[in-house]
């Protein structure tokens, strides 16, 4: 069986859009604080220039980043940026470019930073997968290595991509709104891209489909999940006993298999529910559900509510925005 980039799979049932919000440009002393995020956000900071650190009060955890450095808050925690010396900033200077972004700057005579933060919107309820499955930090560095082996890796088209954010986010370009939205949501792909290749892939997702014994397992759950796949088979696929498959599967997700390949019909089944033609019936077959019944119980567990409530939700949130 061929290897099914799951990544493209995965961002074919969930819809993510970005936007730039500020792009920081200060001299130490400096703090930034962020609130907490709502479900469907996910705020995002890339240190262009200088250095940053990123406390995390809920976790109570402490990131320093670099020039290159690019971290994503996959839960949406309140967090505070400073530059790390504890002593009192001075006054910022905000001013509103026309492409919708905000510059800040200061008058901090120390280190200089240049820093761009924004957020990654994920169309709901998509957003209960996401945190399922992401780490709480997810930090990748951009490497502007043009050494032959490290040229097609996703840290150097990360320092490419950077390097475009930063250029469109100088001054008001005409379109600078529209290409930093879409750059914005490139940059998504490229780092979880970048975060699965790295040899420290964060536990989830990205360190499971890293797992070279388990990705057949991962591949054949993604191209066909209405298949009546049971944990024997899977196992097989990956060459292991059901007991080595799930052991491996629960160490690297956090999770077991089957809750994997349900949050991908899950996921499936609340696109489909927002056609008009579809009915419940429709959707539950095509994800792979004989009875409805097991298919409504499963979707209320997984969505935190009905098929029948998530379908009225989006027609009301799709006639809003209208």
């Amino acid at each position: 069986m061929s290897q099914v980039d799951w990544l493209s799979q995965l961002l074919q049932m969930i819809t993510v859009t970005g936007r730039l919000e500020v792009r920081c440009v200060y001299g130490a002393p400096w703090r930034v604080a962020w609130p907490q995020s709502a479900a469907h956000e996910i705020p995002y900071h890339v240190v262009l220039k200088g250095r940053a650190m990123v406390e995390n009060p809920q976790t109570q955890t402490t990131l320093e980043l670099a020039a290159g450095d690019i971290v994503l808050l996959p839960h949406g925690s309140a967090h505070v940026l400073h530059d790390g010396s504890g002593r009192q900033p001075g006054r910022t200077h905000n001013r509103h470019g026309a492409a919708g972004w905000m510059l800040s700057q200061n008058d901090g005579p120390g280190e200089q930073l240049d820093l761009l933060c924004g957020r990654f919107l994920i169309e709901p309820p998509h957003d209960r997968l996401i945190r399922s499955y992401l780490p709480t930090n997810l930090v990748v560095r951009a490497m502007d290595d043009h050494r032959e082996e490290a040229m097609s890796s996703a840290s150097h088209y990360l320092a490419g991509l950077l390097e475009l954010m930063r250029m469109e986010s100088t001054g008001d370009k005409l379109g600078g709104c529209a290409m930093l939205n879409a750059l914005t949501s490139a940059l998504f792909t490229l780092v979880l891209r970048a975060a699965s290749e790295s040899a420290q892939a964060p536990a989830g997702l990205l360190a499971l489909v890293g797992h070279p014994r388990l990705a057949p397992a991962i591949s054949a759950m993604f191209a066909d999940p209405a298949r009546p796949w049971t944990l024997p088979e899977l196992a097989d696929l990956c060459s292991m006993s059901r007991a080595t498959f799930m052991r491996h599967f629960q160490d690297k997700l956090g999770r077991s298999a089957i809750e994997l390949l349900t949050d991908i019909r899950m996921s499936l089944a609340a696109n489909t529910l927002k056609k008009p033609a579809m009915t419940t019936e429709a959707v539950a077959d095509s994800v792979g559900y004989r009875s409805v019944a097991a298919f409504r119980r499963a979707f209320t567990e997984t969505m935190g509510m009905t098929p029948g409530q998530w379908r009225r939700l989006a027609r009301e949130t799709g006639n809003a925005s209208a």
